[in-house]
């Protein structure tokens, strides 16, 4: 390993994530290769991992998100964090055996006085066998499953096997702008391949890096819910550069991973919902402040739209929609130069191209006062 001094203050890390996230400039990336690149996309909600390769990719359409959803070639499924993410067909095999030890965990902390006494291989088993006769929504596994543990509760049921079977959501759900309930079997069933064998987090960590880095243990951590990532980052040490941010702290790094400058131009991009850039760190001031997290970040786990300005988040943003109109409004968190809202105003005007496409009417208006 190479042993630096170097320090990279917040501006370098910022430009070096934005790098990373293709953020910079759009990239030539097909969906399929930003997603892997990425590390998968959160996705609570359907819609925004469009949004987030729409403003990452250069001549990205609705149709090369979905085809891949619709050809199994991308999943939805429970992965970093304990939180539903878009991953590759492939990430999904290679990334769910890693991630076991915490959605077992997670599932212990959050129903565990509700599963006591429990066999929660057995029950793993039976919710197996339900959803790959036929694809169920939580809900309605929970109560199958209820009849063969009575007195259980439904609800904790579902998520027992949802948190230690690889259970993916299924067409239409996951579809640009389709609704429905969200169904559930197996990713052996929908994919017809196993998980992977190797469960080891070395390339997980590797790979994080490559979408997020530089960054410190911690940082790893946080964004996979992993734990004791110490010993295996001393285990890759010989294979990364090492350098230290403004309070000290120890960061790790690929040795050929863009850098650039702080001084770096970065132009306005909008961030949907649910933005890995805004979750994946310990310490995410290379990104937005404590102030602006506690802003977007809501009480009830949603994680709101935002538009970054000179590479930094600088504010929200949403779409209303009317009778045949569409509007981009734009919630600063301080005041913007005129160059600055006419470069939002064109770039929003291009998001609305995306979102909102079947709107004759399209407007980007400023919630600010001015």
């Amino acid at each position: 390993m190479t042993h630096d001094t170097d320090v990279l203050d917040r501006r370098a890390l910022n430009r070096a994530l934005l790098a990373r996230q293709l953020l910079l400039e759009r990239s030539p990336m097909t969906a399929s290769e930003a997603v892997e690149h990425l590390v998968g996309m959160q996705a609570q909600a359907p819609d925004p991992p469009y949004v987030g390769l729409w403003t990452r990719l250069a001549g990205f359409r609705v149709e090369d998100l979905s085809r891949l959803v619709s050809d199994r070639a991308a999943v939805r499924l429970v992965l970093m964090r304990g939180t539903l993410h878009l991953v590759t067909a492939r990430d999904c095999l290679r990334l769910r055996p890693v991630l076991r030890g915490p959605l077992e965990r997670q599932l212990s902390g959050t129903f565990g006085k509700r599963l006591t006494g429990l066999d929660l291989a057995e029950v793993a088993a039976r919710g197996r066998e339900l959803v790959e006769q036929e694809p169920l929504t939580l809900g309605v596994l929970g109560s199958r499953l209820a009849g063969h543990f009575p007195d259980r509760d439904p609800f904790a049921l579902a998520n027992a096997v949802r948190n230690l079977e690889p259970l993916v959501q299924v067409p239409p759900r996951g579809l640009w702008g389709e609704s429905g309930q969200a169904v559930h079997t197996t990713a052996e069933a929908w994919l017809g391949r196993p998980l992977d064998e190797d469960d080891t987090p070395d390339e997980t960590v590797l790979r994080y890096l490559a979408a997020f880095g530089p960054a410190s243990v911690k940082d790893v951590q946080t964004w996979s819910g992993l734990t004791r990532l110490t010993a295996v980052v001393r285990r890759l040490e010989p294979r990364l550069r090492t350098f230290r941010d403004e309070n000290g702290v120890r960061l790790y790094d690929l040795p050929d991973a863009p850098r650039p400058g702080g001084d770096t131009p970065a132009p306005v991009r909008y961030l949907p919902d649910f933005d890995n850039i805004l979750l994946s760190h310990a310490d995410r001031s290379r990104i937005l402040t404590e102030e602006q997290r506690r802003r977007v970040f809501t009480r009830n786990g949603l994680i709101r739209p935002t538009f970054l300005v000179d590479g930094f988040v600088h504010g929200m943003w949403r779409l209303e929609r009317g009778r045949g109109s569409a509007a981009l409004v734009l919630e600063p968190f301080s005041p913007l130069t005129g160059e600055v809202r006419a470069e939002l105003v064109d770039e929003g005007r291009r998001l609305l191209a995306f979102a909102a496409a079947g709107c004759p009417s399209h407007e980007v208006r400023f919630d600010d006062g001015e």
